[in-house]
């Protein structure tokens, strides 16, 4: 048995309109952020949809449809504001995506300079905003992106995930987090779990009989924190401290020193520095939560740096996920000194405490 934290481990939103296009707190809505016009026809064609509240990413391509993507369907906007054929649907003109990214840069594209040069963009809210164009290189390194060409608006949400035995697998017998890396293909939910384990591990979970821990985030990219102005946007916990844009291998070091963390969190693993870097937390007494993209335990052994941590047993629990159910469904949660699944083991009763 699989499972999700799609549906139904996902609080409902407030109505199907969702706070993404009705928000609680204007400055978090997603439709402000577009031309009058173009905004008016995301609205209206979104609520026209028969689950608005999936909806995950906006994509602008000039010249292209407006297209919805949710986790297992897509959508076209047509000039009337609804969902139709490719044929019938609203082409993106260059003056939309400008309009757009004028609005999402306050007017100023020349200070969202390196978030360019990164090719994203953070908005309130946590909603973040993926960039293409043309890319202007200097020694080797992105000077800056220029005739942006296409906007992907990936559509932040924080779901309550009901699941404290799937956390309990990885809490070891002294009572702390093991050394965990979450595996998943791109846009299966290893971001959301991650969030998660470090809100869960920072408050403290009573009916584990796990207190908080100090947590801290290296957010290279802003998506774990969704930072706007130094705030997070995603709830982490109490006793969790985030460090903005840094790169992993610098933050993790520059965290342990600073803000004495007990456990240190960081997104999509990467190459060699990373895995040293992760590799010096341990030595620290630190432990560690990590992600990484690949479909599989046999995919990331491929890859040799995180194959030396997995074969010199860094990561006490690897849990691997997948979209089978939706984003987030688990597959396997692994006990990387026996090879055993731990997820397999789980009683029935317990797995269907995870659809409650």
């Amino acid at each position: 048995m699989k499972v999700s934290f799609a549906s139904p481990l996902t609080e409902v939103p407030r109505n199907k309109n969702d706070v993404l296009f009705n928000p609680e707190s204007e400055g978090e809505g997603i439709i402000r952020w577009f031309g009058e016009q173009l905004g008016g026809m995301i609205r209206k064609a979104a609520e026209a949809l028969p689950d608005t509240e999936n909806i995950e990413e906006i994509r602008l391509r000039i010249n292209q449809p407006v297209l919805f993507r949710t986790g297992t369907r897509e959508y076209f906007c047509t000039s009337a504001g609804q969902t139709g054929t490719k044929n019938l649907a609203y082409i993106v003109k260059r003056e939309d995506l400008l309009e757009t990214l004028e609005k999402m840069t306050f007017s100023s594209v020349y200070a969202a300079e390196e978030e360019l040069r990164q090719g994203f963009l953070t908005l309130p809210g946590g909603h973040r905003v993926g960039l293409s164009g043309e890319t202007v290189v200097e020694h080797g390194k992105i000077r800056i992106m220029r005739h942006i060409s296409a906007l992907n608006i990936r559509l932040a949400r924080q779901p309550e995930m009901i699941v404290p035995e799937l956390l309990g697998l990885l809490i070891n017998q002294k009572n702390t987090v093991c050394h965990t890396l979450l595996v998943s293909p791109p846009r299966a939910g290893k971001t959301t779990m991650l969030r998660f384990l470090v809100k869960n591990l920072s408050n403290g979970v009573p009916q584990l009989n796990l207190k908080g821990h100090t947590v801290g985030v290296v957010d290279e990219r802003s998506e774990i924190a969704g930072m706007w102005q130094g705030i997070p946007s995603f709830d982490l916990g109490c006793r969790t401290d985030v460090l903005d844009r840094c790169p992993k291998a610098q933050g993790l070091i520059m965290l342990i020193r600073s803000m004495a963390p007990e456990v240190v969190a960081v997104d999509e693993l990467g190459g060699r520095e990373d895995a040293a870097a992760l590799g010096e937390a341990v030595r620290c007494g630190v432990k560690i939560l990590a992600t990484v993209h690949a479909g599989s335990l046999d995919e990331l052994q491929k890859r040799i740096h995180l194959r030396e941590l997995l074969n010199r047993e860094t990561f006490e629990r690897v849990v691997v996920l997948s979209r089978a159910n939706g984003p987030g469904t688990v597959e396997a949660v692994y006990d990387m000194a026996s090879g055993v699944n731990l997820f397999n083991k789980l009683s029935v009763a317990s797995r269907h405490s995870y659809n409650a």
